[in-house]
């Protein structure tokens, strides 16, 4: 049950991020925002390509720690497109770390 949470959680959390924060281009940020998912496309690479048990961080390629701090790097350029992007790769990799708790 949880897993679907978790996925659901992968599109509410950045577009209301988008929309409290970006309002007056909310349509454009969550757009980015929900491209940083595609960050799962390393998940391709893990055999098996999904284990509910298993912890992305740290284990899938784009989930490990340099990756990740550029992600957070991207947060703070002042081109929007790439800030909306890092800000949804962050919030990709906190609900990711918040799943490996669980």
């Amino acid at each position: 049950m949880f897993s679907y949470i978790h996925i659901v959680l992968h599109f509410l959390v950045p577009l209301a991020i988008a929309w409290f924060f970006f309002r007056d281009e909310w349509k454009k940020a969550a757009l980015f925002m929900l491209a940083a998912n595609l960050v799962d496309l390393d998940h391709l690479l893990a055999t098996p390509i999904y284990d509910p048990g298993r912890c992305s961080i740290n284990f899938h390629p784009l989930h490990k720690l340099l990756p990740i701090s550029v992600y957070g790097a991207m947060m703070f350029l002042p081109w929007k497109p790439l800030r909306w992007l890092g800000i949804g790769l962050i919030t990709h990799m906190l609900l990711d770390a918040l799943d490996c708790s669980f």
